[in-house]
């Protein structure tokens, strides 16, 4: 029984962030610009991060000493990876912004190889190789994009996961400092809302909630409590079954996103799009951490 809840977890979970990057193709659909964005999902990060703790129990721990913390995983982990991502997600599919966020292991392994907190490994070198591999294809002039000019925004929203990477070796080289990971994510989400109300202001990227509510401006908050209720189940599922099974929600996350997409948007891919999905979770297979 307790192995079955595991893995439908595991399937609800990649079900939920997979659904995300639809969503946030709706929402950017219309014109609206990510600090936008930011500031209601960031708003309502806030509320329900603080709602959980105090549910349990737990202090909301604002001291001084966790700054760092919350600034760094709001700067690396919130306000700049969701800034290129909704850019690039204006331009591409959602299908293979899908794809491409599948790389956050692929760059985190070799970060924690140059800070000491891995070994190097033939086959996860080889994973990042397949990455490497599957993003040539997404900008080569075969990729058949909706538009091929467009190749510049993969690589821009490669940025994404490359931060999501560095977030997570920061985090390791941080330590706890006794905070645990709602605790982390609520002190992140107050810096991230404070950095995007004047950025939002200032760029003329303000959204108005008060006027006639369509698609676009229901996914806005649709997306940000799907990322949360994903980011409350990984939680409880590492608590509960460990890292290593935890992590192979990424193959689910771009298997449902690109299956959404499909189904709910409408959209197609070429070949090469899904020979590049198949070498990166290849990549992700060989790159996820192993028992020992």
């Amino acid at each position: 029984m307790k192995s079955w809840m595991n893995y439908g977890t595991l399937v609800l979970m990649g079900l939920v962030w997979g659904a995300v990057f639809p969503i946030t193709k709706i929402a950017v659909s219309t014109g609206y610009k990510p600090f936008g964005i930011m500031v209601w999902q960031m708003l309502i990060g806030v509320v329900v991060s603080a709602a959980f703790l105090l549910l349990r129990g737990k202090p909301l721990n604002l001291t001084r000493k966790n700054l760092p913390v919350y600034f760094g995983v709001a700067m690396l982990g919130t306000v700049l990876p969701n800034y290129f991502s909704y850019t690039a997600s204006a331009e591409l599919p959602a299908g293979v912004i899908s794809i491409i966020i599948a790389l956050v292991p692929l760059f985190s392994m070799p970060i924690a190889l140059l800070m000491g907190f891995e070994k190097f490994n033939w086959l996860r070198f080889l994973g990042a190789l397949s990455g490497a591999m599957a993003l040539l294809l997404l900008i080569g002039p075969e990729a058949s994009l909706p538009d091929p000019t467009k190749y510049g925004f993969v690589l821009l929203m490669a940025v994404a996961p490359l931060l999501y990477g560095i977030v997570g070796n920061f985090l390791t080289y941080m330590g706890e400092r006794g905070l645990d990971a709602t605790q982390t994510l609520f002190g992140a989400t107050i810096i991230a809302l404070i950095f995007s109300v004047p950025l939002a202001l200032g760029l003329g990227q303000w959204i108005n909630p008060i006027q006639p509510w369509g698609a676009p401006e229901w996914a806005i908050p649709a997306s940000a409590v799907l990322n949360l209720i994903a980011y409350i189940l990984y939680v409880w599922l590492i608590h509960r079954a460990g890292p290593v099974f935890s992590s192979q929600v990424a193959y689910l996350v771009t298997g449902w996103g690109v299956l959404i997409s499909m189904v709910f948007l409408g959209e197609t891919y070429s070949s090469w799009v899904w020979l590049a999905m198949g070498l990166m979770l290849v990549g992700v297979a060989l790159v996820r951490p192993r028992k020992t």
